[in-house]
């Protein structure tokens, strides 16, 4: 069973910064993409930014120049850190994962629970 949990989320200021990571575990064979979404309260869920197999990244526009996307491959862990946080950034986080799990022929997405941004003075 494949599990991929969130964390680093809490309160923060605005104007600083935070740090989430997630880490995918279980058995798997290997991970393609991973990516970071967003769900704010009463919006839709919004694609953050990506780190793929190859070890491309790619934002929202949104994002670029304040998020930034890590990939540890070693221990199956990608994190965000996010700077200049705004009151606007307050959702919750989540992580998924491209990944094929041991004995699959095929990969298939693996959501987290989420991790809880609260941007507020």
């Amino acid at each position: 069973q494949v599990q991929l949990v969130e964390s680093g989320g809490g309160l923060v200021q605005p104007g600083g910064s935070l740090r989430l990571s997630c880490k995918a575990s279980g058995s798997i064979f290997r991970i393609n993409a991973m990516n970071w979404y967003r769900q704010a309260p009463g919006k839709e869920r919004e694609w953050v930014a990506e780190s793929s197999g190859g070890g491309y990244t790619s934002y929202a526009d949104p994002f670029k120049g304040r998020f930034t996307i890590f990939r540890d491959n070693a221990n199956n862990t990608v994190s965000l850190q996010m700077n200049s946080l705004k009151p606007e950034d307050t959702a919750v986080y989540y992580c998924n994962a491209d990944l094929v799990v041991a004995g699959a022929l095929f990969g298939r997405m693996y959501w987290g629970k989420g991790t809880l941004v609260t941007v507020s003075s």
